[in-house]
Parts: C-alpha cells; structure tokens; sequence
C-alpha cells in the first residue's frame, strides 16, 4: 500500500478501530507483550496504532512507539496521558522505512499487524534490524496468505480491496524473511483460528 492510502484507510479506521480490529488482534498483542515482559531493556513498537498494547507492558521497560497516522497516534497519546502510563517514553509520528533512531538503539524491536499494511515491507525490516542491538530480538505479529484451501481463495479474492480494508489479504511471509541480518528462532499460529502467525527472529 502506498502512504497516501494507508493514511486515509487508518484516519477512516481511527474512531472504531479499538472495537474492532482491536477485539481481533487482541489474543497476538498479548502473547507478544508477555514475550517482550520476559526480556529487558528498550523496546519499540513500530506501528503502535491506538496504544492497545502500551497499557500491558510492565513498568520496568522503557518503551517507545510510532505511528504514521497522526489519528491512530493522537489516540495512543490520549491513553499515555489519561492511564499515566509511565513507562511509555516517547510517541512520534513517523514511517517505518526511516526509522529517526541511532543503530542498535533498541533491546527489543516489535511490529503486530504492520507489515501487510506498509509500502516496501522488505525495506521496514530492514530498519526494525538496524534499530536492533545484536543479540536482540524482533517480533512480528501479522496476517500471512495461505498456500491453499477455501480461505487461501478468500484471500486472493479480497486482495483487490487491499487500499480500502487496509491491509493486504494475499501478503506472503517470504516478504518478512529476506532481511539477512535477521534468523528465525520461532514460528507459531495464533488465534482466532490460526488467522495469525507469531515470529521471533534474533538480531545476528
């Protein structure tokens, strides 16, 4: 998707998406939090939308969030202010292709529902890698297409409407994979339905 229509799909999504998108992506958020509350140090939420999971990371993190739609943001900024959420260091507007951080700025780098809706998802992993210290881990929690079966069909039927869901139905986890800078460590299924898939790859 190209910038122009992820900002106008994500300001038409803004007012209702915590009550649905949200409700959907609520079980991968939380397995990725409770992940990332094993581990320490800086963490970065590429893509952190209405804030949902900013109120579920533990207190000791440093955690820092960006977004390029300035409505999801606003909301995110809303939910750090009124819940006084301490811990969430910084919200800035900004596209995840140029990440405005230091090399090896963060301990842990995470993007939950991202990369699907992202213009060039090779180059943004590219990023999340370099904004990792080595040693490091990223996660990526996402939607990936089917190699067959009924619901591999619906995919590509839905995939023509990529710039008004907001999302691409048919996105190919071979895109997320290419970063060489990256190994997978882990690779699972995440409800509903094995709908989404959790990834765990280590800096090298």
């Amino acid at each position: 998707m190209e910038l122009d229509a992820v900002g106008s799909s994500y300001r038409r999504w803004a007012p209702v998406y915590d009550g649905t998108f949200g409700l959907i992506t609520r079980p991968g958020r939380r397995r990725a939090v409770e992940y990332i509350n094993g581990r320490a140090g800086a963490v970065l939420e590429v893509g952190v939308g209405t804030g949902l999971s900013l109120r579920d990371y533990k207190p000791d993190l440093q955690v820092t969030g960006i977004d390029f739609s300035h409505e999801m943001l606003a909301k995110a900024q809303a939910k750090v202010r009124d819940e006084k959420l301490a811990h969430v260091v910084e919200l800035r507007q900004m596209d995840a292709r140029t990440l405005d951080f230091e090399t090896a700025a963060f301990d842990t780098v995470v993007a939950m529902y991202l990369v699907s809706v992202v213009p060039e998802p090779e180059r943004v992993m590219e990023e999340m890698a370099r904004v990792c210290k080595p040693g490091g881990e990223v996660l990526i929690i996402n939607h990936f297409a089917r190699q067959s079966g009924f619901l591999a069909m619906l995919e590509r039927a839905f995939a023509p409407f990529a710039n008004a869901l907001g999302w691409h139905s048919d996105f190919k986890i071979d895109r997320v994979l290419g970063c060489d800078a990256l190994e997978v460590v882990e690779q699972r299924t995440l409800p509903p339905l094995g709908m989404f898939t959790f990834l765990r790859l280590r800096r090298r």
